[in-house]
């Protein structure tokens, strides 16, 4: 096996909660090295949300913090401004995730992190970026799914709205924060200089919208809640079996007509209400109001096994526990074991990212906070160990374990 894809970057991360965090991991599993820069005394805010903790340590935190070092550093103290521009000096990325305007006033916007590091990739994470007239405002995760749209799409069509049921505002931006950095340095390849990548939450919610964004804007359509059905395909939506939920996702006429044949209704793939997806979609109450009396008289796992040798695309609605235990899961390294200094053995998600020549790894667990501080500044920044001592005295706000 070769080195994995990002073997030999260095990655500042200055982030905290979730989608920088989020952001960084995929290039630590990808091989980068990433130095997670933490608040003394109090690192991470996700440190403290809870419960569950494991070991005094929050589940949250483990989930998105694994293969990185953390660097307990006091951002507002002149010693910690001059070991983060030898760091920035040697980096090729820096990831910072707060207020615009913030990073400036520490002394550390992108115009002085170019200047200290002209080939320094650095991305910018924000509520609504870096540009425009709500630029300055604070942004959450349930904030942006309501003024993104999303949560005017979930939830039952005569219910309230809903938040989907992870932060997925705060993870797409991660994937596209991750996106943009990944390209940045593909042009440094070429240009040799850096550049700013600046991701804002209220663009990648909005960027979610899709098909769904392209009906308001081309053909001047409110898309509204649906509960679990689609506005453009029937049958796509949830129905009950005799003991459990499950879901249909039919794709196509075809698939349709095998749907038909495994119920024994062969009459319904030619009644003119539901022939084409464009009936079926245009009748979809008359429709499920066919199907769910007959799908109620199956045993779930004995109809999903007949719809599946069948080619007809179904599955169990299952619990987190149930999904996770997934032989599928297990097999394609989607768990892993680790064994974390303070929390025990714990368990965390693998990678999705497959590649065959340079995979990506899970290498180590969570950091503690402030876990790998004088090994940093021993051997990045060259303190000796009087200067490490003294850089950690009590008083200066940047306390660590040795």
């Amino acid at each position: 096996m070769m080195s994995p894809p990002l073997a030999g970057l260095t990655v500042l991360d200055f982030s905290r909660v979730l989608a920088g965090p989020y952001c960084t991991m995929q290039l630590a599993d990808l091989g980068a090295r990433v130095i997670k820069i933490e608040q003394p005394g109090r690192g991470d805010d996700t440190r403290a949300w809870g419960p569950p903790f494991v070991g005094g340590e929050s589940a949250y935190f483990l989930s998105v913090n694994r293969n990185k070092e953390s660097l307990a550093l006091d951002l507002k103290q002149p010693r910690a401004r001059r070991v983060l521009e030898v760091l920035i000096g040697r980096a090729d990325v820096l990831v910072e995730n707060f207020r615009p305007g913030t990073m400036g006033r520490l002394g550390l916007a992108w115009e002085q992190g170019r200047a200290l590091n002209p080939r320094l990739v650095y991305c910018s994470i924000s509520g609504f970026g870096q540009t425009g007239p709500r630029r300055l405002e604070a942004g959450y995760d349930a904030m942006m799914q309501a003024e993104g749209g999303l949560m005017s799409l979930t939830g039952a069509a005569d219910g309230p709205p809903f938040r989907l049921g992870v932060a997925i505002g705060d993870i797409a931006t991660g994937l596209f924060a991750a996106q943009g950095i990944l390209a940045a340095l593909y042009a440094r390849e070429r240009s040799g200089t850096g550049q700013r990548v600046d991701v804002a939450m209220l663009d990648s919610v909005a960027a979610l919208l899709t098909y769904q964004a392209s009906s308001a804007l081309t053909a001047d359509v409110t898309p509204s809640r649906m509960g679990n059905r689609h506005p453009s395909i029937a049958p796509y939506d949830t129905f009950s079996a005799a003991d459990g939920e499950f879901v249909l996702s039919v794709g196509n006429d075809d698939q349709f007509g095998r749907l038909a044949g495994v119920l024994r209704r062969p009459d319904l793939a030619a009644d003119a209400r539901f022939a084409a997806n464009r009936d079926r979609v245009r009748h979809h109450d008359a429709l499920r109001a066919v199907l769910q009396p007959l799908l109620a008289q199956w045993p779930r796992r004995e109809l999903l096994d007949a719809l599946t040798r069948a080619g007809v695309p179904a599955a169990a609605v299952r619990t987190v526990a149930e999904a996770l235990a997934d032989p599928q899961l297990a097999a394609r390294g989607m768990i892993v074991p680790l064994e974390h200094a303070t929390a025990g053995s714990i368990r965390v998600l693998g990678t999705p990212v497959k590649l065959s020549a340079t995979p990506a790894s899970v290498r180590t667990p969570p950091p503690t906070l402030g876990q790998h501080t004088a090994e940093i500044l021993r051997r990045d920044v060259g303190l000796s160990e009087e200067e490490i001592v003294e850089f950690v005295a009590p008083g200066d706000g940047s306390r660590t374990r040795r």
